[in-house]
């Protein structure tokens, strides 16, 4: 087995890498929320950021956005320092839900990422066909032709979701960041968006980073983990980072990893442990 990585010296990038932290680190006043952070993702992976409440995960996909200045280190992102390649990087926040009683069609949803800032104004209809052809194709992509047509609160909770990552694709970009999509989702609708999001990475090479709370219904999915706890973090593939040995070495305690008859993966011994809470995770 590979040993993860606890990230706290440099990584040289390369001209493929999508994401490359050097020595990143995020302060809040007099708290040093993690530091020393050095991260390389590549293009077309699928991975996920873990950790307990408050480790920072949501605030790393905002440092990839650059909505949240460093403490110190650098990130770049697409090759350019973070927030420099807004427009080629798709975006879904943690999800709050729609109103039942909105009647905005599910396909308008998704309109609002190809052209939100000109709603309402008139366009030529070359260009209205192109939109259409593109909400067509985006809608298909993420499973939600069935539906599209209805007004948004109407739909589940699975497939508005659909439709939210499908606002975030339409404009194709080449970087998806994910908080949290699957909070409140069943467990069906959580094996479906997870998919989802693995077929994305595929067969359009987009690169996918996913705040997650649980990693179990999206763990034979993924390429790699980032694991955020105790201002520090560690990086590699799934099996080699949720070990009993990695984590008790990060949290700087006893940490036990077991696995359950039906493979879900337990995390014992931290109050705070991605795979075992089903409430909201807030970090």
């Amino acid at each position: 087995m590979k040993p993860a990585h606890l990230v706290s010296g440099a990584i040289a990038a390369t001209s493929t890498e999508v994401i490359h932290a050097r020595g990143a680190s995020v302060r809040f006043g007099e708290r040093l929320l993690w530091s020393a952070v050095d991260l390389h993702i590549g293009p077309g992976t699928f991975t996920a950021i873990l950790g307990p409440n408050g480790a920072g995960k949501s605030t790393l996909l905002k440092v990839l956005l650059g909505l949240q200045p460093l403490a110190g280190g650098t990130v770049d992102v697409l090759g350019a320092p973070a927030g420099a390649a807004r427009r080629r990087i798709g975006y879904v926040p943690q999800r709050r839900g729609f109103d039942r009683t909105l009647r905005i069609r599910g396909v308008d949803v998704v309109r609002l990422g190809l052209d939100g800032s000109r709603w309402g104004v008139p366009v030529s209809p070359i260009r209205s066909r192109r939109t259409r052809e593109a909400l067509a194709e985006v809608v298909d992509l993420v499973g939600a032709s069935r539906y599209a047509s209805r007004p948004i609160g109407e739909l589940s909770g699975g497939e508005q979701q659909r439709l939210v990552v499908a606002q975030a694709l339409v404009r194709r970009p080449e970087l998806l960041l994910l908080d949290e999509p699957l909070d409140s989702l069943d467990l069906a609708n959580q094996a479906a968006v997870a998919a989802l999001v693995q077929r994305i990475c595929r067969e359009r090479g987009v690169t996918v980073v996913m705040v997650a709370h649980d990693v179990n219904p999206i763990l034979q999915f993924l390429d790699q983990v980032v694991y955020v706890a105790e201002g520090k973090a560690v990086v590699g593939a799934p099996n080699d980072v949720i070990t009993t040995q990695t984590l008790s070495a990060l949290y700087g305690a006893r940490v036990e990893v077991l696995r359950a008859s039906d493979g879900r993966l337990v995390v014992v011994g931290t109050p705070e442990a991605p795979a075992l809470h089903a409430d909201r995770h807030a970090g």
